[in-house]
């Protein structure tokens, strides 16, 4: 046995590095590390989380994608990196379905639309129709280009007039959202794991959860749909990934360790806190994330026009 094959059997031997392609403490990041530490147990080497931040998340993945495909750096790479980036950047510098190798989704999470707690709109219409009316005297917040939040916040930004608000990118929306709470910026589109705690103290007003179904976790706060926006439907996904042709064997043996670490009660309860839904068991594997990336690649493609106008 030699080669491949050989670094397969013995797989792993060290420690194993996840992208993260945001910035630590963002909504990507917590699930990364809650998600790491259970696969470290699987694997019985030390999973490291490294934050690589930059142009919406593709500055970390093009670095996971130029790594050497044996197993030993991965990508936590989700809805923006894998499907809006496409649209956003047109000289994106890898192609989001053939250069990594999917493993296996991890979680979704539910979209909100927050606002400073002092600008004068109260639900998502009157947020819209300060869109239609004077765009120009909204700042919105965002991770990045390509980032979730600003594919989430343009498709809303896109039902509105001709004209676009003033857009401020941040380095992840740990930062975005703590401007829009010090005033700095008027509204963000946020991944819930990450607006939840400001919600709950006040220093951000929810507007609306971008889908059909209200949180659990934030009840009180109205769907897309109720306001009137049934289009405006986005729920974060998140998987994790290899570079193009990682082994058969080694994939295999992380999707197993993910899989477990997935099925940990302590897990679901800390992912369920933060607004996070684990795919079932069926949906965890490599050709169901395969299939999302395709999905989200041809959904966001058609909005190229309008968010390279920025």
């Amino acid at each position: 046995m030699s080669g491949p094959l050989l670094a397969a059997a013995n797989y792993p031997i060290r420690s194993i590095r996840i992208i993260v392609p945001f910035a630590a403490g963002g909504p990507t990041d917590t699930i990364t590390r809650i998600v790491a530490e259970r696969m470290s147990l699987a694997l019985g080497q030390q999973v490291i989380i490294e934050n690589v931040v930059g142009a919406g998340g593709t500055t970390g993945t093009i670095r996971a994608m130029r790594s050497p495909a044996d197993g030993y750096t991965l990508l936590l790479g989700h809805m923006g990196t894998h499907g809006a980036a496409l649209a956003v950047y047109p000289n994106l510098a890898y192609d989001p379905a053939k250069d990594f190798t999917p493993i296996s989704p991890i979680s979704r999470i539910q979209t909100i639309v927050v606002a400073r707690p002092d600008l004068p709109v109260t639900n998502l219409a009157d947020l819209v129709a300060r869109l239609h009316a004077a765009p120009e005297t909204l700042k919105m917040a965002h991770g990045g280009v390509g980032s979730i939040s600003f594919a989430a916040c343009s498709l809303l930004v896109a039902s509105g007039s001709e004209h676009r608000p003033t857009m401020k990118a941040y380095q992840g929306t740990g930062p975005a959202i703590e401007a829009v709470a010090a005033g700095q910026a008027d509204f963000l589109c946020d991944q819930l794991v990450n607006a939840v705690p400001k919600v709950r103290s006040g220093a951000v007003r929810a507007l609306a959860i971008a889908g059909p179904s209200r949180s659990p976790i934030l009840p009180e706060v109205p769907t897309a749909v109720e306001a009137g926006y049934a289009a405006f439907n986005v729920a974060a996904w998140n998987g994790l990934f290899g570079p193009k042709n990682l082994p058969p064997d080694i994939a295999a043996v992380l999707a197993r360790a993910l899989d477990k670490a997935l099925g940990d009660a302590d897990v679901k309860r800390e992912l369920a806190d933060l607004g996070g839904e684990i795919l079932a068991p069926r949906e965890r594997t490599a050709a169901e994330l395969k299939k999302i990336v395709d999905e989200e690649v041809a959904r966001w493609k058609p909005l190229a026009p309008y968010a390279t106008q920025r």
